[in-house]
């Protein structure tokens, strides 16, 4: 893909669907009884991994042009795969999926695509062995393939190392199969969809200070679940809106969660302007229309209990700060070196190719805003938030630039680069 310095981006547009929402609400659905439907569904790769792996354990899921119809088999319903489960890119269907397993009466397989056989597994695979779970990973470096014999659980109180959504969730949904109450302690508190999905569901949860806890072996029923626009993906727009000179763009129907909506403080913090419109709640879950106009902005420190609420969207944020005034200082982001790609090496990278004055640091970066940045050549990593986020820089930027294997988009968003085009004026 290439991109140049842009005009003015004006209009308005609707993002996808919530990634992380649309997975739970999947899962969930499956093993409920009756009929969940969902509208809004991110129609993104890794969302319909997560499908595939429902249908191959007999759940009956069906998409039709408005909405997911998921007609669950309960708790207990799941049935054994005749083959190996494949999450393809999906961090979060690998992670979620096996707290579900490990309860379950059955052995199967999970395995995904390279970048998935190299992310972390020991992360879930140490509380899911401290409730009496049998899981292994394959080829024995803590990563995918993993085999999982499922098997009654106990609970367990754990202390999580790191405030992570998806270890947060698997082991609350292994949770659901144990008698008695588990609970997960983060060091600050990560999304929490999980947590807000399963009482809407039907299960007992407790969240206090940053523990979150379920009580096993609930009688979950099917919802309609609405799900909003995913700020991951509206970041993106909210960059280049304040970045590109005489720009105004509404983006409507974001969903802004409190411990999603980092990107939004980060902005504030660094003077952008941005008016939140229509405030509502959907569901259980927050929800507003963005109106961003393009603003000359400052540097600001990012850290500690802001990083979870904003983890997916540093790339971008660190774009955002290579263009601001003033010094950027990133820490506390360690997570970011296990994604789809280390994403922090990568940005330091494609932001020094730029023209940036970025050091790196060990759990992030420093970024003196400022310096004119070039168009380059630079390479995604097939990581879908770093394609994304230098495409903006790209357009930002002066001269050509070009995106290396761009199409890893299709994972979250797959027509970004179809609705950015669409806001340039000609």
């Amino acid at each position: 893909m290439i991109f140049q310095k842009s005009s003015p981006l004006k209009g308005e547009l609707t993002v996808p669907g919530d990634k992380s929402i649309s997975h739970r609400a999947v899962m969930l659905g499956a093993i409920s009884e009756g009929t969940t439907r969902i509208r809004r569904f991110l129609e993104g790769a890794d969302c319909l991994s997560t499908i595939d792996c429902f249908r191959a354990m007999g759940v009956d899921i069906r998409r039709t042009p408005s909405e997911i119809l998921i007609h669950g088999k309960g708790l207990h319903g799941l049935t054994q795969p005749k083959s190996i489960l494949n999450v393809g890119n999906s961090g979060t269907t690998t992670r979620l999926i096996s707290g579900i397993l490990a309860g379950q009466n059955f052995t199967c397989e999970l395995t995904g695509d390279d970048s998935i056989q190299k992310r972390p597994m020991k992360r879930i695979i140490t509380p899911l062995t401290a409730m009496g779970a049998c899981i292994e990973s394959i080829h024995g470096n803590g990563c995918a393939p993993l085999r999982i014999q499922g098997k009654p659980l106990n609970p367990v109180s754990y202390n999580s190392p790191v405030s992570s959504a998806q270890v947060k969730s698997c082991i609350l949904l292994a949770g659901l199969y144990a008698e008695g109450q588990t609970s997960v302690t983060e060091p600050y508190v990560s999304r929490n969809h999980s947590e807000l999905m399963l009482s809407a569901f039907g299960a007992q949860v407790e969240c206090k200070d940053t523990t979150a806890s379920v009580l096993g072996h609930p009688k979950l029923h099917g919802q309609s679940v609405d799900v909003p626009g995913d700020i991951s993906s509206a970041a993106y727009f909210i960059a280049a809106g304040l970045l590109i000179p005489g720009s105004e763009i509404l983006i409507k129907n974001v969903g802004i969660n409190p411990t999603r909506d980092g990107i939004l403080r980060v902005c504030g913090q660094m003077g952008a302007n941005i008016q939140l419109l229509n405030e509502r709640k959907e569901g259980l879950e927050p929800v507003a229309d963005l109106l961003v106009t393009s603003s000359s902005l400052k540097g600001t420190v990012i850290e500690k209990g802001l990083i979870p609420t904003l983890i997916d969207e540093l790339p971008v944020i660190a774009v955002m700060a290579a263009f601001a005034n003033g010094t950027t200082i990133i820490r506390d982001a360690e997570e970011l070196k296990v994604k789809e790609s280390n994403r922090l090496d990568i940005i330091v990278h494609h932001l020094q190719v730029m023209g940036a004055d970025v050091t790196p640091t060990e759990d992030g970066m420093m970024i003196k805003g400022g310096a004119p940045l070039h168009g380059a050549v630079l390479d995604s990593h097939l990581d879908h938030r770093i394609a994304m986020a230098f495409a903006v820089a790209g357009m930002a930027a002066e001269g050509k630039t070009e995106i290396t294997r761009g199409e890893c988009v299709d994972i979250s968003y797959p027509e970004f680069y179809r609705d950015l085009t669409a806001l340039t004026i000609l």
